[in-house]
């Protein structure tokens, strides 16, 4: 364990074969002790750290922009990553940070956002609100952590990528609409691969046995996935 500007990181194994893990909202890295502890068996390197306000860290609830820096600090020390694995709203900082240059071969993407309006959107409509406070609430974010930015929604969201990836969701998922997943399965094109899974919810997948085996697995033989339609589904795991 490192703590960085009141960030606390971790870093497990003997460093070969680094693999970045990013939880997402609300959550901590220790979430992913079982990926942790298989990849460990099999020579991977997993890296990871609680989010500002989140897990052990201290601080305030940051931006998008934070967590690219908090990855970057990650694989100037720890890379570069063999693969990344993010799961909820570390989808979106995870992707991010591989499109603005964090190298990583491979990635597995877990019950993830993937438009960044998708977060004000499903705010408001929990609560009720109309389209002018989802305005509002933009205009509040843009001033309040982007310098007034109004392109941030189209910039944070998923980007096209040509990097190996495997979309994980759950048709249950109450959280993020599964429909998410379409929007990665669509940028990423024939280099995007489905795992469909049900009834594990949100928060169960990331601990389900069998998810952890497909996801392991594909950052083992993704070099040898050569997809001839796109986004070709592996085995569904149900709940």
């Amino acid at each position: 364990m490192e703590i960085v500007d009141d960030v606390v990181t971790y870093a497990w194994g003997d460093g070969a074969r680094p693999v970045l893990l990013v939880h997402g909202w609300r959550s901590r890295a220790s979430r992913f002790a079982p990926f942790v502890e298989r990849l460990l068996e099999l020579g991977y390197s997993p890296v990871s750290y609680d989010a500002p306000a989140h897990g052990d860290s201290g601080g305030e609830v940051a931006s998008i922009l934070t967590h690219q820096a908090i990855i970057r600090g990650l694989e100037e020390r720890h890379g570069p990553f063999e693969a990344a694995v993010g799961h909820s709203l570390g989808v979106l900082f995870a992707l991010y940070a591989v499109r603005e240059g964090v190298a990583a071969k491979r990635l597995v993407m877990i019950s993830g956002v993937a438009d960044f309006a998708y977060l004000a959107d499903t705010f408001c409509a929990a609560l009720g609100l109309g389209p002018r406070i989802n305005r509002e609430l933009r205009r509040y974010i843009e001033r309040g952590y982007f310098d007034g930015d109004r392109d941030i929604w189209t910039r944070f969201s998923v980007g096209t990528g040509k990097t190996e990836l495997l979309v994980i969701h759950n048709d249950e998922d109450e959280i993020v609409d599964p429909r998410q997943a379409q929007i990665l399965l669509r940028n990423y094109g024939p280099q995007a691969h489905f795992l469909p899974t049900t009834g594990l919810g949100h928060r169960r997948i990331l601990s389900d046995p069998a998810v952890m085996t497909e996801a392991i697995a594909f950052l083992q033989d993704a070099d040898q996935l050569q997809p001839e339609t796109p986004h070709p589904e592996r085995n569904q795991v149900p709940g």
